[in-house]
């Protein structure tokens, strides 16, 4: 009966490692950590930047608009322009 179990001390390559011990850090983690650290400090370095900005940097002007397009404007909207 011994005999029918004569290949239990052969263990094929592939179940080797559930007996083996740590061997490291997986690459695909590695890089995934990585890119994904790096992403992150993208987005927080760009939130980051976008409210300074909008602290320190003044509102835009706005363009003054010329009499011809405010007298259109006007029309437009069905009030006369003063002095018709």
């Amino acid at each position: 009966m011994a005999d029918d179990f004569e290949f239990a001390d052969k263990v094929p390559p592939s179940f080797d490692r559930v007996n083996a011990g740590s061997q490291g850090f997986n690459p695909g983690l590695i890089v995934l950590l990585v890119v994904g650290g790096l992403l992150l400090t993208f987005l927080i370095g760009n939130y980051a930047l976008y409210m300074y900005a909008q602290k320190t940097i003044p509102p835009r002007k706005k363009k003054p608009i010329s009499k011809k397009k405010m007298k259109k404007e006007r029309l437009r909207q069905g009030v006369s322009a003063p002095g018709e």
